[in-house]
């Protein structure tokens, strides 16, 4: 098996910049509305300007693979799952039944994804179509769903324009559609705006984990036991069930090489991605599922993910 330092030393920031989050939280040295403005920040200016930039240089091409159909129907079967508990196990209404699916299924696929592809598969030649997929597919149709359920019940009509306007209202998806607009025009980002946009998407992970570490402190005391019925079944799915489908998919229907699974059951197997916990505070939703799946979804996937990489690399 390959040594474990360097596949720790990828989740490292994670712990730490939530540590970090948590103590700025606690002495109170950015102010009492250091929470939701850092989250708006987040999902106003820097997550879409790392799309952008991201998009606008991506081939397009290279969403379209057979490993992605493998991918793609772990993240269906894991999203699923987690909407269907936070339906019928949970009650949750549906807003919260979006963010709960997406919390099963949506992966780290940029932060925590690259170093790991790196560390396990030689290279991340498969994030890229990951990233692609969750941005281009997934992150319309959640948000499309939490807009129109956190709306204030507008009738049909009202509703169905409200959706048509929604890539010009939410600037996740309207960055995403500028930056494959300019990807499939061949468009080249001029060097100034291009780098501008990197510096400023770079902003954005490490202020959505230090949020992530503040909302810890603002934690109500004892939660429940349904919050952590809810989020033992929301990391069990999306630990075990989605790299499980995932790997079933590729091998018995579609019959990928060993290394095109491991790179699918890879980054399946990633835990749930910050940006779950930024949408549930963007919308104003409850954000102690996402907050918590985040976190011991990353607990599980260091051992998931060493599991996979004995199992199927044979290190």
């Amino acid at each position: 098996m390959h040594s474990l330092q360097p596949l720790l030393s990828a989740f490292a920031p994670i712990w730490l910049l939530t540590a970090v989050g948590y103590l700025v939280s606690r002495t109170g040295i950015l102010g009492e509305q250091a929470e939701p403005v850092l989250s708006k920040f987040v999902f106003h200016v820097a997550m879409p300007a790392a799309l952008f930039a991201m998009l606008a240089r991506a081939p397009l091409g290279s969403f379209a693979n057979p490993s992605m159909l493998a991918f793609a129907a772990g993240t269906l079967a894991a999203t699923l799952l987690g909407w269907a508990a936070a339906r019928w196990l949970f009650g949750r209404r549906p807003a919260d039944q979006a963010i709960a699916g997406m919390a099963a299924g949506y992966v780290n696929s940029a932060n925590l994804g690259i170093p790991v592809a790196v560390q396990v598969l030689g290279n991340a030649s498969f994030i890229g179509p990951v990233l692609l997929f969750q941005v281009l597919l997934v992150t319309p149709l959640i948000l499309a769903v939490l807009d129109g359920g956190t709306g204030a019940g507008p009738a049909a009509g009202r509703r169905a324009a409200r959706l048509l306007r929604l890539p010009l209202r939410n600037p996740i998806i309207l960055a995403s559609a500028l930056g494959v607009l300019c990807s499939a025009a061949g468009l080249r980002l001029p060097s100034a705006l291009g780098h501008s946009c990197d510096v400023l998407g770079a902003a954005g992970v490490p202020t959505a984990l230090i949020t992530l570490g503040m909302s810890l402190h603002a934690r109500p005391a004892g939660d429940g036991s349904a919050l952590r019925a809810e989020v033992g079944v929301s990391v069990l799915v999306k630990g075990l069930v989605q790299p499980l489908v995932a790997f079933a998919v590729g091998s018995l229907l579609l019959h990928l090489t060993t290394h095109q699974l491991l790179a699918v059951v890879v980054c399946s197997a990633l835990p749930t991605a910050q940006n779950v916990f930024v949408y549930a505070r963007q919308y104003g939703l409850n954000t102690a599922l996402p907050r918590d799946s985040v976190l011991f979804s990353t607990l599980l996937s260091m051992v998931t993910l060493s599991g996979v990489d004995w199992a199927l690399a044979g290190h």
